[in-house]
């Protein structure tokens, strides 16, 4: 899958089944450009995700591979 559309389902996965906020994602995307760090684990680190939520981006990422 390109990583144009993975980043797009990712992106509404995060927003429609995890319920984060447009602002929440956009905090986080903006961190993942200037620290090069994974999605998720900004997101974790940042506290828009617990720990669960956090399972289940990688479970989800994981299926999507």
């Amino acid at each position: 899958m390109p990583t144009r559309n993975r980043d797009i389902k990712l992106l509404n996965f995060l927003h429609n089944e995890l319920e984060l906020s447009n602002a929440d994602i956009a905090v986080a995307l903006r961190h993942r450009e200037s620290e090069n760090g994974p999605l998720p684990m900004l997101l974790w680190q940042y506290g828009f995700v617990d720990l669960e939520q956090l399972g289940k981006i990688y479970d989800w990422l994981a299926d999507q591979s």
